[in-house]
């Protein structure tokens, strides 16, 4: 974590930058670093890796994942999105990175072990266009000029020109445009600068040359390679880009939109463009904020609970549409005080118990507790055998959240069980970030 930003005379200017574009960078979720092609600098070629453990993290009061050198170029920036600390009636103290530092703290801080990888984001100054060439140059100088091997994530800018897209795919491992909003309607009160119809254009091209490179190293590959007699021949390599995929952002709490909306929003995202990962982000109330923004931040457990039925989605065979059911009132909330899963089998009690002898594979990833590699062990298992209770135990599993569900060789859950009131966590608070 850096210290806060200073306006003392002794600190140096460029600790100063760093201490402010590293606190405006804490908004971006999406640090994960995993999914893109393996490389290392061993056998003293290059600097870096992707191997290992990875991009290193940082969690932040409020517990989000936070990577160690999350910046962005500037802070300064021409649109005024009513959410963003960074827009350009905000008040904050402003500072700009050169390119050549970006790539010399980069540098620094992998020679001290520091971090693994580089996510970089900006504000727009001047134009898209200009935003994205300092972003891309930065990767590409890395790339090329230091032979840099880690890890690196660019934010793009949605308005930017296909080509320069183009060219940060080629440095990039991932590549991600948020959205910003979960509906239009919300885009369009608290970011009218902002176009949701480019956000999405640009993905979709992102999604284009994803999948041609893909295909290029797929027919290189089945290409069989010929070569005279005695000769040590390499093929060339396909031409990469953001072998990571490309991930966004949506906050979550600053407009209306339920968690039907978000949700719904996710599905689109992840069938039309194939997004490797959508992102939450609680809305933090910022100082001065406008009067349309809420006063008070959502519960963080909100966030959770939409990640936790975003995993539903992606990896449980769960329409966005079945995980939450309306209101009285007509809004489509996910609870607070149970997980989705759970709360989908308590409102679907005649699906259960759920015979693990039986029960095909999608009925089995939807009993509470169940995770994808037990199932696929129980599955394994049952080919074998009679499966028991017993066999929950060894895989681990929580017992007293799948035995109300389950039907086993030796156990059937009792009236009592299946009445037995599901564990509620209480509610927990955002904090805040100033």
């Amino acid at each position: 974590m850096t210290s806060p930003p200073s306006s003392s005379p002794d600190v140096h200017p460029l600790q100063r930058k760093l201490a402010i574009l590293a606190d405006a960078a804490k908004y971006d979720a999406s640090c994960a670093s995993s999914g893109t092609t393996k490389r290392d600098s061993r056998g003293g070629q290059g600097m870096g890796s992707t191997e290992g453990s990875g991009i290193c993290h940082s969690y932040a009061p409020d517990g989000r994942c936070i990577s160690l050198l999350k910046i962005l170029m500037t802070n300064f920036c021409q649109y005024d999105c009513l959410y963003c600390v960074n827009r350009v009636s905000s008040n904050v103290p402003r500072a700009r990175f050169s390119v050549q530092e970006v790539v010399e703290l980069t540098l620094d801080f992998y020679r001290r072990n520091c971090i693994e990888g580089l996510f970089l984001s900006s504000g727009i100054i001047q134009n898209p266009d200009y935003t994205m060439e300092q972003v891309v140059e930065v990767a590409r100088c890395l790339r090329e000029d230091h032979d840099f091997r880690g890890y690196i994530h660019l934010k793009t800018i949605p308005d930017a020109s296909p080509e320069l897209l183009r060219r940060a795919g080629r440095y990039a491992d991932r590549l991600s445009i948020n959205i910003e909003l979960p509906t239009d309607a919300g885009l369009a009160t608290l970011a009218p600068e902002k176009d949701g119809l480019a956000i999405r254009r640009s993905m979709a091209r992102l999604r284009v040359h994803i999948d041609d490179a893909k295909g290029a190293s797929a027919e290189q590959k089945a290409t069989p390679l010929r070569s005279l007699p005695a000769t040590n021949a390499r093929r060339a390599e396909a031409p990469r880009f953001a072998p990571a995929g490309q991930s966004t952002q949506m906050i979550v709490g600053a407009d209306a939109a339920d968690d039907g909306a978000i949700l719904a929003t996710s599905a689109t995202l992840y069938g039309a463009y194939r997004l490797r990962r959508v992102y939450y982000s609680a809305f933090s109330p910022i100082p001065d904020a406008s009067a349309g923004l809420p006063l008070a931040a959502p519960p963080l457990i909100r966030e959770h609970r939409l990640y936790q039925a975003d995993w539903l989605m992606r990896f449980y065979g769960f329409a966005h549409d079945e995980i939450i059911r309306p209101d009285a009132q007509g809004r489509s909330l996910l609870a607070l005080d149970v997980d989705p899963k759970t709360a989908w089998a308590l409102a679907h009690r005649e699906r259960f118990p759920v015979d693990l002898n039986r029960a095909p594979r999608e009925m089995l990833l939807r009993v509470p507790g169940l995770g994808v590699k037990a199932v696929e062990r129980l599955l394994a298992a049952r080919r074998v055998r009679r499966l028991r209770a017993a066999d929950l135990s060894r895989l681990h599993v929580p017992l007293g959240r799948v035995l109300p569900f389950v039907l086993t060789e030796d156990h059937r859950p009792t009236r009592q069980m299946e009445a037995m009131p599901v564990p509620r966590k209480p509610v927990q608070t955002q904090a805040s970030l100033f």
